[in-house]
């Protein structure tokens, strides 16, 4: 069961509007590495964990991305003004002028359509916990591009706690793959030769390299 409560995880505001801008925070609602994909993913992982931790780590971890959601929304929102005027948008998506009456729509910076197709789900923990901490770094990276884009406070500050808040998740799907890393597809597999082996295919490798220099014979295995 979900319940809504009027009042945002946090606060946000804008210095001015800022239609260009908010066709490019576009990316972070409804894009492969948005608010909306890290929810549906951590919240669809959660369905068959039998480890009660974990199950509630993903679904309170999906949580709060709806409501990092809510944040991003707003603050396209605001950004988009009080004016319909696709010709502030110089580049990129304009759904938001000519469709949406400037609602948030779910889309990229560029205006495709979010898909579900963004979603990593495998059931199996070691797999899906990697790629939570792979989503919540690139995550990172997008905030980070966009931190540096912007220069009104108020924007700012909310990418700053987003950004930080991504940190937070990061760790907690780092300290939770530790807990299973002997596990599941860990367990089943990498155990032979063949998972040890290093094909030395760059000649001349670097120097002082930490891998094996020896080269190997086409078709053949150490």
């Amino acid at each position: 069961m979900f319940k809504h409560e009027k009042k945002m995880l946090r606060p946000v505001a804008v210095e001015r509007p800022n239609p260009q801008y908010a066709a490019l925070l576009q990316e972070q609602l409804g894009g492969c590495n948005g608010e909306l994909k890290a929810a549906m993913q951590y919240m669809s992982q959660s369905f068959r964990v039998k480890d009660p931790e974990i199950k509630d780590l993903f679904m309170d971890v999906a949580a709060e991305e709806l409501c990092h959601m809510e944040m991003i929304g707003e603050t396209i929102s605001l950004l988009n003004g009080h004016d319909v005027n696709a010709y502030s948008v110089p580049a990129g998506e304009i759904q938001t002028h000519v469709v949406l009456g400037l609602n948030p729509g779910l889309v990229n910076a560029s205006g495709y359509s979010w898909t579900a197709d963004y979603v990593t789900v495998t059931g199996d923990l070691c797999a899906d916990l990697l790629a939570d901490i792979a989503s919540e770094q690139r995550a990172k990276v997008v905030y980070e591009y966009l931190y540096r884009q912007i220069g009104d406070k108020k924007v700012r500050e909310t990418i700053d706690f987003l950004l930080n808040r991504e940190e937070a998740h990061n760790a907690m799907f780092r300290e939770a793959f530790n807990k299973v890393s002997d596990t599941g597809s860990n367990l089943d597999f990498g155990t032979t030769e063949a998972a040890k082996s290093y094909f030395n295919l760059s000649d001349p490798s670097p120097a002082g390299t930490p891998f094996p220099k020896e080269p190997v014979a086409p078709g053949s295995f150490r």
